[in-house]
């Protein structure tokens, strides 16, 4: 089985390049299931009913992952709340809108279930990912299992790589949106990356344009952030599985 697996999509910048290349990448590599962290497609903070929506119905995406900006948009809670595929973190507190985790079917007729966790170092306030992966992973079984592992610390993704190994397919990380290279197969056969890296604006700061970084850098202003638009790159990885375990982790990169 090929699955296909996104880090943030970065504002209009990031949607257009899911919308250039993702259908020539599913024929290319002739990918079975597709994973997109979603939480920047809304001008940099959150995602939109209509934006889902369309990556859902028109792009092929299965699941769309988010992490710290999930609610980031008015009401979003709403279609959170509706749409299984849309997943917040499943270690946010209970009463939260919308599921942390969901398990579908692919065309072939395999399981697959994908997890969204949020890491704790220097991110919002939530619970234990690491107890909160056990809880799912004790109730639910599939033949592939993805972990979208949204943190800022490359030690507590690396953390949970390890401590994922060999109960799950594939652990890959996002939030960041600097690209790691570190993608491989740890030894009990899940596949790795610490961060996939963003799909949007690389002449930026993680996405925004810099000029307003900088002036937060170097003063006291607080300048508003918009994203930025140059250098358009989109970075994914391609996993395969052969039974629950991964037999290889490919990065991949497009341009605009």
């Amino acid at each position: 089985m090929r699955i296909l697996c996104l880090g943030d999509v970065v504002g209009e910048p990031g949607r257009r390049l899911l919308e250039t290349h993702l259908p020539e990448l599913r024929r290319e590599y002739a990918v079975d299931f597709v994973v997109v962290n979603g939480e920047n497609a809304a001008h940099g903070h959150g995602i939109t009913e209509r934006i889902a929506s369309d990556w859902f119905q028109n792009l092929g995406v299965d699941v769309i992952t988010t992490g710290n900006h999930a609610f980031d948009v008015k009401d979003i809670g709403t279609y959170f709340a509706k749409e299984p595929r849309l997943l917040r973190p499943v270690n946010y507190p209970p009463g939260t809108p919308g599921l942390g985790h969901v398990k579908l079917h692919t065309p072939g007729g395999e399981e697959v279930l994908v997890m969204c966790l949020m890491g704790r170092v220097h991110m919002p306030t939530c619970d234990d990912p690491f107890r909160a992966a056990d809880s799912v992973l004790m109730k639910e079984r599939a033949d592939v299992v993805i972990v979208d592992m949204h943190a800022e610390a490359t030690s507590e993704a690396q953390a949970m790589g390890w401590y994922l190994d060999g109960r799950v397919s594939a652990v890959v990380g996002s939030h960041t949106h600097v690209p790691t290279l570190d993608a491989k197969l740890l030894p009990g056969g899940t596949a790795y990356v610490t961060d996939i890296g963003m799909t949007g604006p690389y002449e930026s700061v993680i996405g925004m344009k810099k000029e307003a970084s900088l002036a937060r850098f170097l003063s006291v202003q607080r300048a508003k952030f918009e994203v930025a638009d140059g250098d358009l790159q989109l970075h994914t990885v391609l996993i395969e599985t052969q039974g629950k375990k991964a037999i290889s982790i490919e990065r991949i990169l497009r341009k605009l």
